[in-house]
């Protein structure tokens, strides 16, 4: 039997995910948070509470507090049923809506989204989740019209955490861009053009994270493919050709930062994957508190 669904929130991406379900044959029902937006063609939008009709209520909104003013006034309403939360929420805000939700009887799964709009629903799609595994397996036909759908277990707050690591690489990869694409303009080259080599290279590159990884994980830096010393006299002129071009060192001069915090702790000749230790993570503890009660 194809289930009924309500998209809570149509932004572009409330949008995008209506539109993928109609697309795919399913009933969907659209609340607008703010009025006047435009919805889909062919969804039914409805006024709280009567738009929470569906069996599986899907929640795209601005922000986690944003959730909570929706949803509190009738969470009697969706005791029963399964809501899978897309607002972008951070891991420890994931976990305190699964324990809202429990309190309420309401099954609950958290997802990341790893795509833009036009995405939704084409084959470049990736949607992370964890939380309730009842839900996701019995919804899954469902989430996969948006894309791919992968799974990270029961805590509500994993898929968060691997998503928002995935985009701190991004925006960080961006940065870089943008620094490298300031450094040239004074030559006279488009940024435009810039990033097509940039997009190029980065391509060819990006092959080696696994291999970095595994380099990581083992905890073993002694044996470089490229020494940190290296490493540092690269950024140093990259730091020089920075400054002769009038760049700020927001970016390339933190990345430097990590190099020498290794360098003078006595592992200069060690790989330059040993930076990551700079961040000082610690050892595997998740998730890093029992889930928040509900409120």
């Amino acid at each position: 039997m194809t289930p009924s669904v309500t998209v809570l929130g149509q932004g572009a991406m409330g949008r995008a995910l209506a539109s993928a379900l109609l697309a795919a044959g399913y009933p969907a029902t659209v609340w607008n948070r703010t009025p006047g937006r435009p919805v889909p063609a062919g969804a039914a939008e409805l006024p709280l509470p009567e738009a929470l009709t569906g069996e599986l209520v899907i929640v795209c909104l601005f922000d986690h507090a944003s959730i909570h003013e929706t949803l509190d006034p009738f969470a009697g309403k969706l005791a029963g049923r399964a809501v899978v939360n897309l607002t972008s929420t951070e891991p420890a805000g994931a976990r305190e809506l699964a324990g809202w939700a429990a309190g309420h009887g309401i099954e609950y799964l958290d997802g990341g989204i790893m795509a833009t709009p036009p995405m939704i629903g084409g084959p470049g799609a990736s949607l992370l989740y964890s939380g309730s595994a009842a839900v996701f397996e019995r919804y899954r036909a469902v989430l996969e019209v948006f894309g791919t759908a992968e799974y990270f277990g029961a805590d509500a707050g994993c898929a968060s955490l691997v998503d928002f690591a995935l985009l701190a690489g991004m925006y960080t990869m961006f940065a870089g861009f943008y620094h490298g694409a300031a450094m040239v303009r004074p030559a006279g080259i488009p940024a435009a053009e810039f990033g097509a080599r940039a997009a190029a290279w980065v391509s060819a590159i990006a092959g080696s994270l696994p291999e970095m990884g595994a380099t990581i994980d083992s905890g073993d830096y002694a044996e470089p493919h490229q020494s940190l010393t290296f490493t540092k006299a690269a950024l140093d002129a990259i730091v020089g050709a920075s400054r002769e071009a009038g760049v700020d060192l927001d970016i390339v001069g933190a990345v430097r930062n990590l190099a020498d915090r290794q360098i003078a702790a006595g592992f200069g000749a060690h790989s330059s994957e040993r930076m990551f230790e700079s961040l000082t993570p610690p050892a595997a503890r998740w998730p890093p508190s029992p889930a928040p009660a509900a409120r």
